[in-house]
Parts: C-alpha cells; sequence; structure tokens
C-alpha cells in the first residue's frame, strides 16, 4: 500500500506528458494501468465508438492518467455490483476520481439505445454547483474525445450546453428537479447520479424522496448516489438496504495544527498565517477558506500587499479568489501555475487560492499543500415564526473540517492549520452538516412538489422531515397568493408560478405585472433581486477591474 500512495494524478492535472508513460511503469499498479490502456486502445481499434473518428494523441496521454486514479482500479467491481442492483451507494474521497469517472464507466456498461434511433437515452450526473457542472463536463469531454455541447453536455440555469446528441449530462440538482416538472418519471434518462450528496442541498434532499418513488414505477432506471463522506450509512438505509462500495483516496498523510488560545478575528489570524507560510515553509500552494465573496476579495488584496511589503527575501505569490458567483473566466485561474522566481535562482513563487467551501468538495486544485482553516462558512437559516431567511456565519461541522484538511494531502504530504483549539473541535462542532432542508423556507419547495402532482406532504419520504411549523408557514404564504385554493390545491396561477425558478413572492408579481402596465419594471426588479452575480460585476467596476459578465 506504501508504494500506491506515493502519487496521484487530480481530476485536473497538468503533467509532463513524456514523464506519464514512465511514471506509471514504476508505480505500485504501473503493469495492470498500461494494459488496461493497450486493452482499450485495441478492443475498438483505435476508433472512438461516439464520434466515428480515430482517437486523438490527446486522448491517449489522458487515458495513461485516468488510470492511475484510485476509482479505476475498482471499475470491474463497481460495473458487477451496478448490474446486480437498481440502487448502489458509492462513498469516495474527493480527488478519487468517482465524478468523472463513474459516469463514463456507466456509460460503457448500459445500454443506452432506444426504438428512435435518432435519439438516445441519457446518463445524468448532478452536481451542487454550478461551477462544478460546468467544470466536470468539459474536462469529460475531453477524456472521452468528444466536443462539450455534443455526446457530453452540461444544464446549469440560464445555460444549457446540450444537444439531441448528447448522452451523458452533467446539471444542477436544481435543473434535474424542473425537468421532472415535465417530466415526472425523467424516461430520458437510463441512469441517474447523485454527485456530492453528502451535501444534502435542499434540490438534492427533494430528489431522493423524488426518485424513490420514481424507481418503483421504473424498474429500468439505475440510481448511483455518490458520497465523500461516511454518512452513507444512512443513505443505505433510506434505500432499502443498497449495496455501499467504498474506494479509497490518494491521501497522503496530513499533519493537523491547532491554536493554543481561540482567535479573535479570524480573517486577520488567516492572513497572518499566509504570510507566515510562505517566508517559512518549503514550496506548496495554499488553500485558505473562507466564508464570502467580500472576506474574499479583501482577503487577497491584503494579502498581495502584505507579501508585497516583504521585499525580495520571499517569493511572488499570486492570490487567486474562488466563489459561485465570479464570472466563469476568473473561476478558470484557480487552475493556473504558481508565478515563477522573480529572477533566475530566487525564491520561488506561490498561489493562494482564497475560496468559500466550493472548494471543499466540489473542485480538486492541484498544488495544494497547505490548508488554512478558520472554522467557519456561511449557512442558510430560516426563521419561521419573523418568515426571514438570512445567510449566517456559523461554526463548520468536524466532517467538514476533515473533507478540507484532506485538500492538502492530494499531491504529497501537507499541513492544516485550524484557526481554533483542539478543545473547540472535540466539543464545539457538530459531528454532520444540518441538511438544509431543515433551515430553508419551503414555499418554493412545496410549490414544486405540488406542481410534481405530490399531494400529501405530510407523508412524503424525505430523508430528513422538515419541521411541521416550516410547511405550514409555506402552506399558508402559497394560499395568501393564491398559488393553493383553500383545500391546499395547486390552482391555475400556481401551475404557472411554479415555472419560474423563483421564489413564489416573486413568481407573483411577474405573472401579475402586465395587469398594472409594468412588466419590464418588475423584470429587471426580479432579475437582479434573484442572481447577486450583477452586484459582483458593480463590485468589479469599482474596484477598477472591467465587468465580465451581468446576469
Amino acid at each position: 500500500m506504501g508504494t500506491e500512495r506515493k502519487r496521484k494524478v487530480s481530476l485536473f492535472d497538468v503533467v509532463d506528458e513524456t514523464a506519464v508513460p514512465a511514471k506509471i511503469s514504476k508505480s505500485n499498479g504501473g503493469g495492470a494501468a498500461a494494459a488496461a490502456v493497450m486493452n482499450i486502445s485495441s478492443n475498438n481499434g483505435g476508433i472512438n465508438r461516439w464520434t466515428g473518428r480515430p482517437f486523438s494523441q490527446r486522448y491517449q496521454e489522458i487515458l495513461e492518467k485516468r488510470t492511475s486514479l484510485p476509482v479505476w482500479h475498482q471499475k470491474e467491481e463497481f460495473l458487477q455490483v451496478l448490474k446486480a442492483n437498481q440502487t448502489l451507494i458509492l462513498v469516495g474521497e474527493t480527488g478519487s476520481g468517482k465524478t468523472t469517472q463513474i459516469p463514463q464507466f456507466v456509460l460503457e456498461a448500459v445500454d443506452i439505445e432506444t426504438p428512435d434511433k435518432r435519439r438516445k437515452m441519457m446518463i445524468g450526473c448532478t452536481q451542487p454547483r454550478r461551477v462544478a457542472a460546468m467544470s466536470v463536463s468539459r474536462r469529460v469531454a475531453e477524456e472521452m474525445d468528444v466536443n462539450i455541447g455534443e455526446e457530453v453536455g452540461y444544464s446549469i440555469r440560464f445555460e444549457d450546453c446540450s444537444s439531441a446528441r448528447t448522452i451523458l449530462k452533467y446539471l444542477t440538482d436544481g435543473m434535474l428537479l424542473r425537468e421532472a416538472m415535465t417530466d415526472p418519471l425523467l424516461e430520458r434518462y437510463k441512469v441517474i447520479i447523485l454527485d456530492e450528496a453528502h451535501e444534502r442541498t435542499l434540490a438534492t434532499d427533494v430528489l431522493f424522496g423524488l426518485l424513490k418513488e420514481v424507481l418503483k414505477n421504473r424498474p429500468d432506471l439505475k440510481l448511483v448516489v455518490m458520497s465523500a463522506t461516511l454518512e452513507a450509512e444512512k443513505f443505505q438505509g433510506y434505500f432499502y438496504g443498497a449495496p455501499l462500495l467504498k474506494v479509497p483516496g490518494r491521501l497522503h498523510p496530513v499533519e493537523i495544527f491547532y491554536t493554543q488560545e481561540p482567535e479573535r478575528d479570524y480573517l486577520e489570524a488567516a492572513i497572518r498565517t499566509v504570510v507566515q507560510i510562505h517566508t517559512c515553509e518549503p514550496p506548496g500552494d495554499i488553500l485558505v477558506f473562507l466564508t464570502g465573496e467580500e472576506e474574499i476579495e479583501d482577503a487577497c488584496r491584503k494579502i498581495s500587499k502584505e507579501i508585497a511589503n516583504l521585499g525580495d527575501q520571499v517569493g511572488p505569490v499570486k492570490a487567486v479568489p474562488l466563489y459561485s458567483t465570479l464570472p466563469p473566466a476568473m473561476q478558470q485561474k484557480i487552475f493556473e501555475p504558481a508565478p515563477p522566481p522573480v529572477k533566475e535562482g530566487g525564491p520561488p513563487g506561490r498561489k493562494i487560492v482564497v475560496s468559500t467551501n466550493i472548494a471543499e468538495t466540489s473542485l480538486t486544485i492541484d498544488g495544494i499543500i497547505y490548508v488554512i482553516d478558520p472554522g467557519f462558512a456561511k449557512q442558510k437559516v430560516y426563521n419561521p415564526r419573523v418568515r426571514v431567511e438570512s445567510l449566517l456565519v456559523s461554526p463548520i461541522s468536524k466532517a467538514s473540517a476533515h473533507q478540507r484538511s484532506g485538500r492538502a494531502g492530494r499531491t504529497q504530504p501537507g499541513k492544516c492549520f485550524r484557526l481554533y483549539t483542539e478543545k473547540s473541535f472535540n466539543n464545539d462542532l457538530q459531528p454532520q452538516t444540518y441538511p438544509e432542508i431543515l433551515r430553508s423556507n419551503l414555499a418554493n419547495t412545496v410549490l414544486t412538489l405540488k406542481k410534481l402532482g405530490i399531494d400529501d406532504l405530510v407523508h412524503f419520504d424525505f430523508m430528513d422531515p422538515p419541521a411541521p411549523e416550516t410547511l405550514i408557514r409555506a402552506l399558508e404564504v402559497l394560499n395568501y397568493l393564491g398559488a393553493l385554493d383553500d383545500d391546499g390545491n395547486l390552482t391555475k396561477l400556481g401551475e404557472i408560478m411554479s415555472e419560474f425558478p423563483l421564489d413564489p413572492q416573486m413568481s407573483k408579481m411577474l405573472v401579475v405585472s402586465p395587469e398594472f402596465n409594468c412588466s419590464n419594471e418588475i423584470l429587471s426588479i426580479s432579475a437582479m433581486l434573484s442572481d447577486s452575480c450583477s452586484f459582483s460585476v458593480f463590485s468589479h467596476e469599482a474596484n477598477g477591474i472591467a465587468p465580465l459578465c451581468i446576469c
């Protein structure tokens, strides 16, 4: 086992291509990996079955990297379990390759042909975040040697990059839920993969209950639930004792450091720690977890300024922000290499990624050796009594802290600096993050479920049922808006409102705006209120950065 853990190729790895075959042959399973590559190439005669064209040189190079991912070694076992069962739970450490490889394994093994030769069945893979759906689908298209938007596509809010030829689609969990409104049995899909299920987003929890019902009515549909934490036993019980398959991650040892005393200001402590690492520790990139956009942008500026003040005695740094509302072109900067030394033979440069919890599980960033974890994240909290939903900075869970520290041990042994005490970790942090469904306003969810034809909300099979008070408040609001009648049935107005991916109050406002001759103004107000990207652009303009997009 010791030799197998020496090396890691991530989903977004950029490796010296000439070195790959030599490295693979040297590694423990190198002979088998090389044999697998040769076997795949000879089986299909070098012709891509999806496009009918010969494979490119790039495909062969990527294939060699894929065979060194931990999940590849359990391909046969996975396919056997999938063939024998309708539902399968797969636990794999972040970075094991499950998000990119499992859908491709399924594609090889499942018959997607239909009587209509012009259209094939699809494999759907859900992601909780838009940035993950986009970046992973692009990577998989490259691995399969096809064009993005053709055989491999993605679907996120406001952007559908798929076509009639698409056979593998990455989409956000919310988009799959919206597809279920028009196609309740999801008949276009042969296999559905729920990825990052441990994040327990609102849409994923609703999909659990929905797919449990769909599976009863569609024996030909298969479901794979993928999680990065061992809460998977709970998923097993929920899905009638479905088999559990574990994929080991390629984790190097991570040394964890705690503070002696609680920190007064975690932002200041994080910046101080970055400077200390840069001046005292060996080369390697740093990942800092913070809570929100404003904090991240502020930290990037302060880090660059502090290190610039140290002069030539330390190497240059590139501080890169990462959060969900960042324009896609700027999000890609996290995959760029660290800056070179200022002068030849000088101290090496370092990349510092300052991110929200988006980098906890959704994305694997190469070269991270040091992780700084202040122990906080923004969480949505809903108070049904005053009907106010707010984002609060809250302590993370132990499961999240474990995920964060794991980010440091991807390419070589790493270090995680937790800016809180060990006592605080043991006594104050919850074991798991509370599911979003227990702390959200459910008005939109109830409207969606009603549109899906689920009338008995009390007995709907939620994995974690929400508080009755929250459900009652949601029903009251929908009745007040005219979306539900006094018997709790969906009205004509409610059906129209459910088509909008908005809060019920805003969708009602849009639907009735023509009566007051103010549709244009209401459209502008709704668009600005429903997406924070617009404000992000204005903040970039204020900082002298040219705006990249207006959502």
